[in-house]
């Protein structure tokens, strides 16, 4: 139900509001949302903004509000998730908002096969997969995932590569994959090192040196003294491990939070540990309404972290706190539902768990003033940006486009964005370019241009003050054309021309304002602003198109063919030793391949040869 009256009414209105367990949102004249809020009992909830002494933030807000809008729930739960998810689509202005939403990184075990696969995954769950994880970050996956390939040696390539080797690959050679592809393990080998692999993921490292151990004993008395010597080295590597890892916490799963506040910024960190073993942290820094108490930016905090995916296994058995925040009890009851099994909330922790509560809340005070001295500096960058260019204020929101191709090939151009505090992370967007002449820069500028302000504008998003590219007069031309096109005014557009040499600071900025060219010296904080962002956008442009070029690169042409099945596109590339011998092979002599028709051979000639 929606209560929609001007602002003096609203208190009469609050009558009609439901007594049962919902979400509120209060709305301006605009319509925009100002605040998105839960409640077990809507109706008291909302009461209380019109009764007794309120805050600055909270009259402040009260004081916009023109419209409420109330959706009922069927239990407490389901309120609380609801609104976190529209605080998440909304982003309301009075709400404490967590800025980096992206999902956990995890390591995945395919199941469904003789030579399972180990890789680093991140996204919606896929049956068929085992997960280990959540990891806090990329590096840890890696890192794991490096150490298991060195311990293991479980092959880590895609399927397609898979299906598809005539011979061992690199990773075999430099002694990471035992070379599965090609029969070099028996599947029963292959599946005791999977059985180890998930042993030292789930933490039970001893488990995994005894297996080993009798596996070296019976190898001696065989007189297998290679092998010997192979399971003797993998037991002495698990040991070393052991004693790297400090932290351990038996066979538990935990997040240790840690919590930092200095002029009403915030930073929280958060410990990872699962199956006893520390994989690391990461600092987030939510963005935070004036006059929030460090309770409420906490609680805020716990709502949309774990409640941001869909996977249920990313809660561990215990949240351990620096405080006690408001709501504890509903918010471990609803964890406690989502995961299916007992999450507990701990502002009271054992004099050990003590020891990483405190080092959580000094990487949050670190991360904090790293933080605050990086926005700082940005700022100050900022400021001299408005004055070398002789702007009338300070731009609040600049974007930057790159394109980034090897010889005209798997075209990306990526715009990132960012503002008054740095690089908005969650704002960055990449375009595939497609339908150009490979190679034309321009073309590609233009397309991304016209993609990114046609959606903006559609959807009645905020444009940027400051819009710079990375290219010259060329660049900027087509840049002024789309946002003519789109009847867009009042963007400055700043093409930035590399200079002699490519050597950086000593780039020429091309103006849409101002006809003449304008330098800036090396040194100047104006600059280095720029600079900064065109890096950033060179960085994610060149990113991207990495990973579409190994994309299409990883993808045979005989995959396009009808009627050329694994089998089939595993005999041909047998038959004729690859990709490359198939090339230079006539279709008389594809024929003769067992399985291939000479109708169907006439088409993979005549594919490889377009």
């Amino acid at each position: 139900m929606t209560v929609n009256v001007g602002s003096g009414n609203l208190k009469q209105q609050l009558a009609v509001i439901s007594e049962s367990a919902g979400v509120y949102l209060f709305l301006n004249a605009e319509q925009q949302v100002l605040y998105v809020g839960k409640a077990r009992h809507l109706r008291k909830r909302v009461r209380s903004y019109f009764c007794g002494q309120q805050s600055q933030r909270t009259a402040l807000m009260m004081r916009q509000v023109s419209a409420i809008e109330i959706t009922r729930t069927e239990t407490e739960n389901q309120a609380l998730l609801l609104e976190s998810n529209l605080i998440k689509q909304l982003k309301p202005r009075y709400n404490i908002l967590l800025r980096d939403d992206k999902s956990y990184p995890y390591l995945i075990l395919s199941q469904h096969q003789s030579y399972p696969r180990l890789a680093f995954y991140r996204g919606a769950r896929i049956k068929g997969y085992r997960y280990f994880g959540p990891f806090p970050s990329i590096m840890a996956v890696r890192e794991t995932l490096n150490l298991l390939q060195k311990l293991f040696r479980i092959r880590s390539c895609k399927d397609s590569f898979f299906r598809n080797r005539t011979r061992p690959c690199l990773q075999y050679q430099i002694k990471r994959c035992t070379g599965p592809c090609v029969g070099l393990i028996t599947p029963e080998n292959y599946q005791r090192d999977v059985k180890h692999t998930i042993l030292f993921l789930e933490g039970k490292n001893q488990t995994v040196i005894d297996d080993i151990a009798q596996q070296m004993e019976k190898a001696a008395q065989d007189l297998d003294y290679e092998t010997a010597a192979r399971l003797r080295d993998e037991i002495v590597a698990l040991r070393e491990i052991q004693q790297k890892q400090v932290i351990m916490t038996g066979q538990g799963n935990l997040d240790i939070i840690g919590l930092a506040e200095k002029s009403s910024h915030y930073a929280v960190y958060v410990l990872n540990v699962r199956h006893g073993r520390l994989l690391g942290g990461k600092a987030y820094f939510p963005e935070v309404p004036l006059n929030q108490t460090a309770a409420e930016v906490l609680s805020a905090f716990i709502s949309q972290f774990y409640f941001q995916t869909e996977v249920s296994d990313r809660l561990p058995e215990q949240i351990i706190l620096p405080l006690k925040i408001p709501e504890q009890d509903w918010l471990m009851a609803s964890l406690t539902e989502r995961s299916g099994r007992p999450v507990k909330l701990m502002t009271k922790p054992s004099a050990e768990k003590k020891d990483w509560l405190s080092l959580a809340n000094e990487n949050a005070g670190h991360a904090l003033t790293t933080h605050l001295s990086n926005k700082l500096i940005f700022s100050k960058q900022l400021e001299c940006l408005k004055m070398a260019l002789s702007l009338d204020s300070l731009p609040r929101r600049l974007e930057c486009f790159d394109i980034s191709h090897t010889q005209g090939e798997a075209t990306v151009a990526s715009c990132v964005v960012f503002d008054e505090q740095g690089p908005r992370k969650m704002d960055y967007r990449r375009f595939n370019i497609e339908g150009i002449t490979p190679g034309d820069d321009y073309a590609a500028m233009r397309q991304a241009l016209l993609r990114r302000y046609k959606q903006l504008k559609n959807n009645e998003k905020n444009l940027p003050d400051l819009v710079l590219i990375d290219g010259g007069k060329g660049q900027l031309k087509q840049a002024e054309q789309v946002l003519e096109e789109l009847q867009i005014n009042g963007i400055l557009v700043i093409g930035v021309a590399k200079g002699p040499g490519r050597r950086s600071g000593f780039e020429t900025l091309h103006l849409s304002t101002c006809a003449q060219a304008v330098h800036l010296s090396a040194d100047s904080l104006a600059l280095q602003a720029i600079l900064t962002i065109r890096d950033e956008a060179h960085r994610f442009a060149i990113t991207g198109h990495r990973g579409q070029r190994a994309k299409k690169r990883r993808t045979s042409i005989l995959e396009d063919i009808p009627g050329i099945g694994a089998q089939r596109r595993r005999e041909l590339l047998r038959q004729f030793g690859g990709l490359q011998g198939l090339k230079n092979a006539s279709a008389a002599d594809l024929a003769k391949v067992p399985g291939i028709s000479q109708r169907l051979a006439e088409q993979i000639y005549f594919a490889l040869k377009g």
